[in-house]
Protein backbone atom coordinates (compact mmCIF):
# COMPACT_ATOMS: atom_id res chain seq x y z
CA UNK A 1 0.00 0.00 0.00
CA UNK A 2 1.05 3.68 0.11
CA UNK A 3 1.26 3.47 3.46
CA UNK A 4 4.14 1.18 3.71
CA UNK A 5 5.85 2.85 0.39
CA UNK A 6 6.81 6.30 3.02
CA UNK A 7 8.40 3.48 5.25
CA UNK A 8 11.17 3.83 2.60
CA UNK A 9 11.80 7.27 3.30
CA UNK A 10 14.80 7.66 6.35
CA UNK A 11 12.89 7.79 9.86
CA UNK A 12 13.57 11.44 10.39
CA UNK A 13 11.52 12.07 7.01
CA UNK A 14 8.78 9.71 7.73
CA UNK A 15 6.47 12.59 9.72
CA UNK A 16 7.02 15.14 7.13
CA UNK A 17 5.85 12.50 3.73
CA UNK A 18 2.83 11.59 6.36
CA UNK A 19 2.59 15.75 6.61
CA UNK A 20 1.77 16.04 3.18
CA UNK A 21 -0.07 12.92 2.92
CA UNK A 22 2.06 11.69 0.75
CA UNK A 23 0.57 7.93 1.98
CA UNK A 24 -2.80 9.30 0.93
CA UNK A 25 -2.32 10.21 -3.13
CA UNK A 26 -5.93 10.49 -3.97
CA UNK A 27 -5.82 14.17 -2.82
CA UNK A 28 -3.22 14.94 -5.36
CA UNK A 29 -5.15 13.50 -8.06
CA UNK A 30 -8.36 15.35 -6.84
CA UNK A 31 -5.92 18.09 -7.22
CA UNK A 32 -4.21 17.42 -10.65
CA UNK A 33 -7.46 16.16 -12.73
CA UNK A 34 -9.42 20.02 -12.75
CA UNK A 35 -5.46 21.43 -13.83
CA UNK A 36 -4.93 18.44 -16.55
CA UNK A 37 -8.89 19.10 -18.09
CA UNK A 38 -8.57 22.62 -18.40
CA UNK A 39 -5.09 22.14 -19.76
CA UNK A 40 -6.28 19.38 -22.37
CA UNK A 41 -9.91 21.99 -23.34
CA UNK A 42 -7.18 24.32 -24.12
CA UNK A 43 -4.83 22.85 -26.35
CA UNK A 44 -5.19 23.47 -30.51
CA UNK A 45 -7.83 21.13 -31.90
CA UNK A 46 -6.25 18.28 -33.19
CA UNK A 47 -3.58 18.46 -30.59
CA UNK A 48 -2.41 16.50 -27.17
CA UNK A 49 -2.23 18.50 -24.37
CA UNK A 50 0.87 20.55 -23.37
CA UNK A 51 2.73 17.19 -21.54
CA UNK A 52 5.54 20.09 -19.98
CA UNK A 53 2.31 22.20 -18.50
CA UNK A 54 0.63 18.59 -17.11
CA UNK A 55 4.47 17.57 -15.75
CA UNK A 56 4.57 21.24 -14.06
CA UNK A 57 0.67 21.18 -12.87
CA UNK A 58 1.11 17.58 -11.54
CA UNK A 59 4.27 18.68 -9.07
CA UNK A 60 2.39 21.58 -8.43
CA UNK A 61 -0.62 19.42 -7.03
CA UNK A 62 1.66 17.21 -5.39
CA UNK A 63 3.26 20.56 -3.40
CA UNK A 64 0.19 22.53 -2.70
CA UNK A 65 -2.16 19.90 -1.90
CA UNK A 66 0.79 19.24 0.77
CA UNK A 67 1.00 22.51 1.92
CA UNK A 68 -2.75 22.95 2.01
CA UNK A 69 -2.13 19.40 4.58
CA UNK A 70 0.29 21.34 6.61
CA UNK A 71 -1.59 24.19 6.71
CA UNK A 72 -4.97 22.43 7.88
CA UNK A 73 -2.84 20.36 10.74
CA UNK A 74 -1.21 23.08 12.32
CA UNK A 75 -4.92 24.50 12.77
CA UNK A 76 -6.78 21.45 13.70
CA UNK A 77 -3.89 20.07 16.15
CA UNK A 78 -6.24 20.43 19.09
CA UNK A 79 -9.19 18.96 16.52
CA UNK A 80 -7.03 16.13 15.32
CA UNK A 81 -6.22 15.02 18.93
CA UNK A 82 -9.75 14.16 19.80
CA UNK A 83 -10.79 12.21 16.42
CA UNK A 84 -9.79 8.87 16.02
CA UNK A 85 -9.27 8.51 12.46
CA UNK A 86 -6.91 12.03 13.04
CA UNK A 87 -5.19 11.51 15.81
CA UNK A 88 -1.94 10.40 15.09
CA UNK A 89 -0.98 12.41 12.49
CA UNK A 90 2.24 14.10 12.76
CA UNK A 91 1.64 17.51 14.56
CA UNK A 92 -1.49 16.47 16.67
CA UNK A 93 0.67 13.31 17.75
CA UNK A 94 3.68 15.13 18.61
CA UNK A 95 5.80 13.24 16.17
CA UNK A 96 6.49 17.15 14.79
CA UNK A 97 6.48 19.99 16.60
CA UNK A 98 3.86 23.49 15.17
CA UNK A 99 7.33 25.35 14.23
CA UNK A 100 8.80 22.18 12.66
CA UNK A 101 5.11 22.05 10.45
CA UNK A 102 5.40 25.49 9.91
CA UNK A 103 8.87 25.39 8.48
CA UNK A 104 7.86 22.79 6.33
CA UNK A 105 4.89 24.57 4.64
CA UNK A 106 7.89 27.36 4.02
CA UNK A 107 9.95 25.18 1.91
CA UNK A 108 6.62 23.60 -0.21
CA UNK A 109 5.98 27.46 -0.72
CA UNK A 110 8.95 28.13 -1.81
CA UNK A 111 9.15 25.00 -4.09
CA UNK A 112 5.48 25.74 -5.50
CA UNK A 113 6.57 29.01 -6.28
CA UNK A 114 9.48 27.66 -8.12
CA UNK A 115 6.47 25.97 -10.01
CA UNK A 116 4.83 29.15 -10.58
CA UNK A 117 7.47 31.38 -12.17
CA UNK A 118 8.08 29.04 -14.77
CA UNK A 119 4.15 30.17 -15.70
CA UNK A 120 3.27 33.33 -18.16
CA UNK A 121 2.41 37.10 -16.17
CA UNK A 122 -1.05 36.50 -15.79
CA UNK A 123 -1.27 32.90 -14.93
CA UNK A 124 1.34 34.01 -11.65
CA UNK A 125 -0.72 36.92 -10.63
CA UNK A 126 -3.96 33.82 -10.61
CA UNK A 127 -1.88 31.40 -9.37
CA UNK A 128 -1.11 33.47 -6.36
CA UNK A 129 -4.51 34.67 -5.64
CA UNK A 130 -5.29 30.75 -4.70
CA UNK A 131 -2.94 31.36 -1.30
CA UNK A 132 -5.98 33.21 -0.06
CA UNK A 133 -8.17 30.05 -0.74
CA UNK A 134 -5.98 27.94 0.56
CA UNK A 135 -5.14 29.62 3.57
CA UNK A 136 -8.83 29.99 4.81
CA UNK A 137 -10.33 26.67 4.04
CA UNK A 138 -9.53 24.94 6.89
CA UNK A 139 -11.05 27.45 9.21
CA UNK A 140 -14.29 27.47 7.31
CA UNK A 141 -15.55 23.92 9.29
CA UNK A 142 -15.74 25.84 12.09
CA UNK A 143 -17.87 28.74 11.12
CA UNK A 144 -20.45 27.19 8.06
CA UNK A 145 -21.77 23.95 7.03
CA UNK A 146 -20.35 24.55 3.75
CA UNK A 147 -16.86 23.86 3.76
CA UNK A 148 -16.77 21.26 1.07
CA UNK A 149 -17.83 24.45 -1.21
CA UNK A 150 -15.09 26.32 -0.08
CA UNK A 151 -13.16 23.32 -0.81
CA UNK A 152 -14.47 22.95 -4.33
CA UNK A 153 -13.40 26.60 -4.76
CA UNK A 154 -9.79 25.84 -3.56
CA UNK A 155 -9.40 22.78 -4.91
CA UNK A 156 -10.26 23.60 -8.32
CA UNK A 157 -8.64 26.77 -9.19
CA UNK A 158 -6.53 24.51 -11.43
CA UNK A 159 -9.28 24.64 -13.66
CA UNK A 160 -8.92 28.47 -14.72
CA UNK A 161 -5.37 28.38 -13.92
CA UNK A 162 -4.80 25.57 -16.30
CA UNK A 163 -6.48 27.53 -19.02
CA UNK A 164 -4.39 30.20 -18.51
CA UNK A 165 -0.98 28.93 -18.60
CA UNK A 166 -1.70 27.67 -22.25
CA UNK A 167 -3.35 30.54 -23.70
CA UNK A 168 -2.29 33.68 -21.14
CA UNK A 169 -6.05 34.65 -20.33
CA UNK A 170 -9.26 33.54 -19.49
CA UNK A 171 -12.41 32.50 -21.77
CA UNK A 172 -14.98 33.10 -18.85
CA UNK A 173 -17.32 30.75 -21.54
CA UNK A 174 -15.36 27.70 -21.05
CA UNK A 175 -13.02 28.12 -17.37
CA UNK A 176 -16.28 28.85 -15.50
CA UNK A 177 -18.61 26.39 -16.29
CA UNK A 178 -15.27 23.73 -15.99
CA UNK A 179 -14.73 25.72 -12.63
CA UNK A 180 -18.31 25.53 -11.28
CA UNK A 181 -18.63 21.53 -12.91
CA UNK A 182 -15.60 20.52 -10.15
CA UNK A 183 -16.93 22.46 -7.68
CA UNK A 184 -19.71 20.42 -7.85
CA UNK A 185 -17.84 17.27 -7.67
CA UNK A 186 -15.92 18.25 -4.99
CA UNK A 187 -19.26 18.98 -2.80
CA UNK A 188 -20.38 15.58 -4.10
CA UNK A 189 -17.17 13.54 -2.86
CA UNK A 190 -16.28 15.96 0.05
CA UNK A 191 -19.99 14.81 1.34
CA UNK A 192 -19.51 11.37 1.03
CA UNK A 193 -15.63 11.68 2.52
CA UNK A 194 -17.32 14.25 5.42
CA UNK A 195 -19.88 11.19 6.45
CA UNK A 196 -17.21 9.31 7.71
CA UNK A 197 -16.52 11.83 10.78
CA UNK A 198 -20.18 12.89 11.62
CA UNK A 199 -20.32 11.39 15.02
CA UNK A 200 -16.62 13.18 15.75
CA UNK A 201 -17.46 15.98 14.17
CA UNK A 202 -20.51 17.04 16.31
CA UNK A 203 -18.76 16.02 19.03
CA UNK A 204 -15.66 18.50 18.65
CA UNK A 205 -17.85 20.87 17.28
CA UNK A 206 -17.42 21.36 13.67
CA UNK A 207 -19.47 21.52 10.89
CA UNK A 208 -20.03 19.95 7.66
CA UNK A 209 -22.55 19.26 4.58
CA UNK A 210 -22.13 15.66 6.10
CA UNK A 211 -23.99 16.97 9.10
CA UNK A 212 -26.22 19.40 6.96
CA UNK A 213 -27.80 17.17 4.43
CA UNK A 214 -28.05 14.08 6.63
CA UNK A 215 -30.62 11.19 5.36
CA UNK A 216 -30.85 13.70 2.46
CA UNK A 217 -27.56 13.41 1.34
CA UNK A 218 -28.35 11.03 -1.94
CA UNK A 219 -30.81 14.01 -2.79
CA UNK A 220 -28.67 16.52 -2.57
CA UNK A 221 -25.50 14.84 -4.31
CA UNK A 222 -27.88 13.99 -7.21
CA UNK A 223 -28.50 17.45 -7.58
CA UNK A 224 -25.10 18.18 -7.46
CA UNK A 225 -23.82 15.44 -9.73
CA UNK A 226 -26.35 16.82 -12.48
CA UNK A 227 -25.15 20.31 -12.17
CA UNK A 228 -21.39 19.08 -12.39
CA UNK A 229 -22.27 16.80 -15.68
CA UNK A 230 -23.97 19.65 -16.94
CA UNK A 231 -21.69 22.47 -16.79
CA UNK A 232 -19.19 19.70 -17.81
CA UNK A 233 -21.04 19.32 -21.23
CA UNK A 234 -21.40 23.17 -21.58
CA UNK A 235 -17.53 24.03 -21.10
CA UNK A 236 -16.95 21.47 -24.11
CA UNK A 237 -19.81 22.37 -25.71
CA UNK A 238 -18.12 26.14 -25.69
CA UNK A 239 -14.79 24.98 -27.12
CA UNK A 240 -16.82 23.36 -29.64
CA UNK A 241 -15.04 20.38 -28.84
CA UNK A 242 -15.39 16.80 -31.08
CA UNK A 243 -18.25 14.15 -30.62
CA UNK A 244 -15.77 11.49 -28.42
CA UNK A 245 -16.18 13.94 -25.77
CA UNK A 246 -20.44 13.39 -25.28
CA UNK A 247 -18.70 10.14 -24.23
CA UNK A 248 -16.55 11.26 -21.91
CA UNK A 249 -19.85 13.16 -20.57
CA UNK A 250 -22.11 10.14 -20.57
CA UNK A 251 -19.44 8.06 -18.37
CA UNK A 252 -19.01 10.69 -15.84
CA UNK A 253 -22.59 10.63 -15.34
CA UNK A 254 -22.52 6.94 -15.28
CA UNK A 255 -20.07 7.07 -12.27
CA UNK A 256 -21.59 9.76 -10.21
CA UNK A 257 -25.08 7.42 -10.90
CA UNK A 258 -23.31 4.57 -9.28
CA UNK A 259 -21.35 6.21 -6.42
CA UNK A 260 -25.27 7.13 -5.51
CA UNK A 261 -26.84 4.12 -6.15
CA UNK A 262 -24.13 1.97 -4.09
CA UNK A 263 -23.36 4.71 -1.51
CA UNK A 264 -24.14 3.49 2.71
CA UNK A 265 -23.63 6.87 4.11
CA UNK A 266 -23.73 5.20 7.51
CA UNK A 267 -20.76 2.77 6.33
CA UNK A 268 -17.39 4.67 7.22
CA UNK A 269 -15.48 1.91 4.73
CA UNK A 270 -17.80 2.54 2.33
CA UNK A 271 -17.59 5.90 2.21
CA UNK A 272 -14.24 6.09 1.54
CA UNK A 273 -14.06 3.66 -1.15
CA UNK A 274 -16.35 5.93 -2.84
CA UNK A 275 -14.66 8.58 -2.06
CA UNK A 276 -11.67 7.10 -3.39
CA UNK A 277 -13.34 5.95 -7.01
CA UNK A 278 -13.34 9.34 -7.98
CA UNK A 279 -10.13 9.71 -9.14
CA UNK A 280 -11.28 7.50 -11.66
CA UNK A 281 -14.14 9.71 -12.71
CA UNK A 282 -11.54 11.98 -13.12
CA UNK A 283 -9.70 9.90 -15.56
CA UNK A 284 -13.13 9.62 -17.65
CA UNK A 285 -13.38 13.14 -17.78
CA UNK A 286 -9.88 13.88 -19.27
CA UNK A 287 -10.42 10.64 -21.44
CA UNK A 288 -13.20 12.59 -22.96
CA UNK A 289 -11.26 15.61 -23.39
CA UNK A 290 -8.37 14.73 -25.11
CA UNK A 291 -10.49 12.18 -27.57
CA UNK A 292 -12.59 14.95 -28.09
CA UNK A 293 -9.62 17.21 -29.34
CA UNK A 294 -8.16 14.70 -31.59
Amino acid sequence: SSASWIKSFPLSLQPFACLARLDKPIGTWLLAWPCFWSIALAAPAGSLPDLKMLALFGTGAILLRGAGCTVNDLLDRDIDGKVDRTKLRPIASGALSPAQGVGFLGCQLLLGLGILLQLNDFSRILGASSLLLVGTYPLMKRWTFWPQAFLGLTFNWGALLGWSAIQGSLNPAVVLPLYLSGICWTLVYDTIYAHQDKEDDLKVGVKSTALRFGDHTCLWLTGFSAASVSFLALAGYNTGIGWPFCGGVLGTACHFAWQLQTLDISNSDDCNRKFGSNKWLGAIVFGGIVLGKL
